[in-house]
């Protein structure tokens, strides 16, 4: 669990905290010089390695260093206040990664909005500019979580400040520009940071993040799934979710021997039944998430003809039915909280299942513990709205065509400057930057390079020569942010 706490934090940093969160909302919060160097403790600049300089830092301890050739990769803890508004209240160790190429380079800051991985990676925005990253797991993801935990203090607005807190510590080594970057959640996470800390950063790049401004409205789902792909792909999904509910009895019997088998248990949610239609509701949406059109051709065209073995392959491989266990849910708590408490979540009617469905889409109050006080603040996400409409500064938004997420996204308007959205043909929820159309990609890219400042001339003159300054690495390169979460999980 939890690693015991180390360090004590500088009451100067917690002072500059104090200062910067005690802001209003709309007030833009520079990070003040004296701040600066109390978060940088003892460096003094003259330290030659770059591990001496990190954890030189107050509440910043090291966990383990891991070789990788051409870079430094360390795995962190830095201690954080569970309340950046009453920092005397009890601190809590940030799990964090860094990986190190050169302080000459500009730094990437990324994270997941969730648990942050300790094998060395690079999000993609990290290999355009060639530069450092930092990721940070998402406050409340164990370990990252206080004990006992304040649920209460899991907030966007905690959670931006963690990273502001992380950035001025770090800034005064890694001096050159900072972009930050997410997908899913992450972009969210990216985009919320920037609403609260907007003179951070020097640009956005948010990868198919949702934005649900009113929780209650959700028709454009509706309209998404009625739209998606072909209708013949659309039915074919159709028919198999409504079959896993026309034969509730021999498959719930199957799940049952299942659970049993995993010794999976289902306090959480309520019951097996409700656990078994929960994973089958989020059949026809999973798919458009992590699928492509092309991945129809494995769906069976005759769903009433097929075996039960072969309707529960599919839910299976698509939903997995382990999902809305008690085991399944744990790991994402703090999501779900989130969700019910400002982020939102979708609700979907799925015509084509009738009168079959009992529950309907479950809300995420269903998958947090009744221990876990909940209540919703329907502000929190027409505030966020509201700012990148008009005052999204250097921020690209990159979505997948046949995504159900990008179904309400974020849109800059006319108060935006230097911002874009960028959508990926038959794009799903691991659409990149990459992926896009060329006139686009070189587009992104060039701006990309631009806020990090590291545009070479020719970029500069001609942003269709733009391209990634670092060679794809196998290991570093590929993406494992956002296709291994399933249903309501952006």
């Amino acid at each position: 669990m939890r690693k015991a706490l180390r360090g004590a934090l500088s009451l100067a940093v917690f002072i500059g905290t104090v200062g910067a969160t005690g802001a209003t909302a709309g007030t833009a919060t520079a990070v003040e010089p004296a701040a600066i160097r109390a978060a940088a403790g003892n460096d003094d600049g003259t330290s030659t390695d770059i591990k001496d300089r990190i954890l030189a830092i107050p509440g910043m301890s090291l966990i383990e260093e891991k070789p990788y050739a051409g870079y430094r990769y360390f795995v962190l803890n830095y201690t954080q206040p569970i309340d950046h508004r009453h920092p005397s209240r009890g601190t809590f160790q940030q799990r964090l990664t860094l990986l190190h190429k050169d302080t000459s380079r500009p730094t990437v800051f990324y994270t997941s909005g969730y648990n942050v991985s300790t094998s060395p990676s690079r999000s993609e925005p990290t290999r355009i500019v060639d530069g450092n990253q930092v990721s940070l797991e998402y406050r409340y993801f164990t370990p990252s979580r206080p004990a006992p935990a304040d649920w209460s203090k899991l907030d966007i607005r905690q959670a931006a400040d963690d990273q502001h807190r992380i950035f001025t510590a770090l800034k005064r080594i890694y001096t050159k520009n900072w972009l930050t970057t997410g997908g899913s959640k992450g972009g969210m996470t990216a985009t919320y940071y920037e609403r609260f800390h907007p003179r951070d950063m020097d640009g956005v790049v948010a990868y198919v993040a949702p934005n649900d401004v009113v929780n209650k409205e959700d028709s454009a789902y509706d309209r998404f799934l009625a739209h998606v792909g072909t209708k013949e792909c659309r039915d074919k999904l159709n028919g198999v979710q409504r079959e896993a509910l026309v034969r509730r009895g021999p498959m719930e019997k199957k799940f049952r021997e299942y659970a049993a088998a995993n010794s999976y248990t289902f306090d959480t949610v309520g019951s097996l039944d409700r656990g078994y239609e929960a994973a089958v509701m989020d059949y026809v949406w999973t798919f458009w998430q992590y699928s492509l059109l092309s991945d129809c051709d494995t769906i069976t065209a005759d769903a009433k003809s097929a075996s039960d073995q072969e309707i529960w392959d599919s839910i299976d491989s698509i939903s997995g039915f382990s999902a809305y266990t008690d085991q399944g849910l744990e790991k994402y708590t703090p999501y779900y909280y989130q969700a019910g408490t400002q982020l939102g979540s979708p609700t979907v009617k799925q015509p084509w299942l009738g009168g079959l469905s009992r529950y309907g889409y479950q809300p995420p109050r269903n998958f947090v513990p009744r221990s876990i006080p909940m209540k919703f603040d329907p502000s929190a996400m027409r505030d966020i709205d509201t700012w990148v409409r008009h005052h999204a500064t250097n921020m690209l938004y990159v979505y997948g065509e046949n995504d159900p997420w990008g179904a309400e996204r974020f849109r800059p308007g006319t108060g935006a400057r230097d911002s874009y959205v960028m959508t990926v043909p038959g794009g799903n929820h691991g659409s990149s930057v990459a992926q896009l159309v060329e006139d686009d990609r070189t587009k992104a890219t060039a701006a990309i390079l631009r806020w990090a400042g590291v545009a070479p001339a020719a970029v500069r003159e001609d942003p269709a020569k733009a391209k990634p300054l670092a060679t794809f690495d196998a290991r570093l390169d590929t993406r494992n942010d956002v296709m291994n979460e399933r249903g309501l999980r952006p």
